[in-house]
């Protein structure tokens, strides 16, 4: 994964040389202003030059501060455009073109926020018709910095069309399409996200200053780059050497041999990424290795290897011959082998895994480990042994290496552009710290609001979607759960929203493909709450309970036109468990009635607790409104989470 770093001061130091004017990189030509709001415009030239600024009927004035900085607020505008907005300084004069006037909105999170239009349903009709030319995107680029910095890489705003809407973020698209069409007004989104990142790492670190739990955090922060590269190498270095034995004099020669003893290497457990095994913030290579036996019948055919996902790049050999190479982090793995490659008895797979940012190594289903031969399958899923190469390993900053970075790169410098608000997508990569996602996501929304300066602006966020994470559910404890859980304890801050989406997951991929459905649910939370439309925007949230005897009785809010049983003509509820004192949870049965819910179980004949969606895939949740909109998950106890006291440290 690609990833750039930026010295604060460079730009900076770029404008001061040049001692031209010059525009934040935020504003281009075809960009949209928000509308009913001041509007602040910046940029830097020389010490103590006059700055003018036209725009529609306005005219402004100002002058640069002692560092070269200038800033000016346009009046509030309606709705409308194309203008151009013309910056006249000493040395030269800046001209943008084919500006709108509308509603702004910064699009943020991991993987299913930056997911693009062309990776999802029916995207090549729905990018052929995409032209929109009042919905435009400005993408931000994928950056990390120790401290805060003046300004984004060059970007551009692109209206939407057929030619651009491939790229533009799949929710975002959908949002503002939704939008545009109920109120006819530009739509504008600041695209800024990136795939497999933490919250902690888009929050500032005043605002982590702000909670107890995360000031010690904020302590441990480095105060530049150089300091932390230093310290994140003494930390790799650390990891390694406790993961495996210390040879000074070694080389890779040889690794991908049959006959290569591998007996003193150490063990990884494939699927799952290498982070969570020993070795946190590694960015380098790690080689792989698992011996098979096979019989003759299972060696004399060609045979296919599956290996699942790899993030990122894997170069695979079959007893010490390339059998193939991949190097993209969410592309399954398969390769054909060659009758010639096998051999009957001990073979042996040797797979090179190149990491260079976030998780490292095998990813997925423990189900798409395998190798497949004219025989039979038999599963690779299991303990490999395993190597750092340590030649071969790479100190870097990825963006979850510790807090801020994101926020310091990719929101800093974005500040204070004019928004109307923010939509949200992430939480994946923060499950195993679900519990403090309850303090940590909200320490985030209050931060940003705070920087920007622009009030309690609307926050609407994605509750996570089904997926078979780890096979976890009520009975064993499920973090996908938790985290769903303190994403919906997030809606206690003012003027938050929260799309649930439990019923257009995918069991099996982390990247559901329905993205048409989130971004049209986030679009009913702002037409409602922020422009005055009288439509039910949310799927059922839990209100109480109340116990009957041997069942318990559940009320719920926004239950909009009734509650139903989604896919059952009988009304039969899927999802909810049960359980007495003793805390275990049993599978019970439910149904509506007088717009509630009876849980029920023969098992359980003196309840005192219920859980609903309880699982890392709740697919069959299908408790919904007659609006059609699914209920939150949800529980009624306070007992013990898998995730409690587990906290997110600088460093992992």
């Amino acid at each position: 994964m690609k990833r750039v770093f930026i010295l604060s001061t460079l730009l900076f130091f770029v404008t001061v040389l040049t001692a031209q004017l010059k525009l934040s990189s935020v504003f281009t030509n075809h960009m949209i202003l928000q509308r009913n709001a001041p509007v602040p415009v910046w940029g830097w030239a020389a010490k103590g030059e006059k700055i003018s600024i036209k725009f529609h009927q306005q005219t402004k004035q100002t002058v640069t501060d002692k560092n070269g900085k200038w800033m000016l607020y346009l009046d509030k505008e309606e709705a409308g455009g194309p203008y151009t907005l013309t910056v006249k300084g000493k040395s030269n004069t800046v001209e943008l073109n084919d500006v709108l006037v509308g509603d702004v909105w910064i699009c943020s999170g991991q993987s299913n926020m930056e997911w693009p239009l062309s990776a999802t349903i029916n995207a090549e009709k729905e990018i052929a018709s995409a032209d929109f030319n009042q919905i435009r995107q400005i993408k931000i680029e994928h950056s990390v910095s120790v401290v805060p910095v003046n300004d984004i890489a060059n970007a551009t705003w692109q209206p939407c069309s057929p030619s651009t809407a491939a790229n533009f973020s799949a929710v975002a698209y959908y949002f503002a399409k939704s939008l545009q069409k109920e109120l006819h007004v530009p739509i504008g989104l600041i695209n800024t996200s990136w795939g497999g990142t933490i919250v902690e790492t888009w929050i500032s670190k005043t605002g982590l200053q702000t909670s107890p739990e995360f000031i010690p955090v904020a302590a441990q922060l480095p105060a530049s780059k150089e300091q932390f590269e230093k310290d994140q190498l003494i930390r790799i270095q650390k990891s390694v050497s406790d993961f495996q034995y210390t040879d000074n004099n070694e080389t890779t020669a040889g690794w991908e041999l049959a006959s290569y003893n591998d007996e003193k290497w150490s063990r990884l457990f494939v699927p799952k990424v290498w982070e969570e095994q020993g070795l946190p913030a590694l960015d380098g290579t790690v080689w792989y290795r698992k011996t098979i036996t096979l019989t003759a019948e299972q060696a004399g055919k060609d045979a296919v290897l599956l290996l699942g996902k790899i993030d990122d790049c894997d170069v695979t050999y079959i007893n010490g011959v390339k059998a193939g190479e991949t190097c993209t982090h969410d592309r399954m793995r398969k390769y054909v082998i060659p009758a010639k490659m096998l051999k009957e008895g001990k073979n042996v797979i040797a797979v090179k895994v190149l990491d260079t940012g976030g998780g490292g190594g095998f990813w997925g289903d423990e189900a798409d480990v395998k190798i497949e031969t004219a025989a039979g399958t038999i599963s690779l899923a299991g303990d490999w042994k395993a190597r750092v190469d340590v030649k071969g390993s790479i100190i870097s900053t990825s963006p979850n290496s510790m807090p801020t970075l994101l926020y310091n790169s990719m929101v800093h410098p974005l500040i204070p552009y004019a928004i109307k608000g923010a939509i949200w997508y992430q939480g994946e990569s923060n499950a195993d710290w679900a519990k403090q996602y309850a303090t940590s996501f909200p320490l985030l929304i209050t931060d940003w609001r705070n920087k920007f300066q622009q009030g309690n602006f609307p926050f609407y966020f994605v509750q996570l979607a089904s997926f078979n994470a780890n096979n976890q559910n009520g009975t064993t404890g499920s973090k996908w759960a938790e985290l769903r859980e303190s994403q919906l304890k997030t809606l206690s801050l003012p003027n938050t929203g929260m799309a649930v989406i439990t019923d257009i997951g995918d069991p099996k991929d982390i990247h559901p493909r329905n993205k048409l459905d989130v971004g049209n649910r986030l679009a009913l939370l702002a037409l409602k709450n922020d422009y005055g439309k009288n439509i039910v925007a949310s799927g059922p949230i839990y209100k109480s309970m109340n116990i009957e005897n041997s069942h318990i009785k559940i009320e719920f809010e926004n239950t909009g036109g009734g509650l139903k049983a989604a896919g059952n003509k009988y009304g039969y509820l899927n999802g909810f468990m049960i359980a007495g004192k003793d805390q275990q949870f049993h599978w019970a049965k439910a149904w509506v009635r007088e717009n509630a819910v009876i849980v029920w179980s023969d098992d359980v004949p003196e309840p005192v607790a219920v859980r609903y969606g309880w699982l890392d895939d709740n697919m069959e949740d299908n408790l919904i409104n007659a609006e059609g909109l699914p209920a939150s998950p949800f529980r009624t106890d306070d007992w013990k989470l898998l995730t409690d006291g587990i906290k997110y440290f600088i460093g992992k």
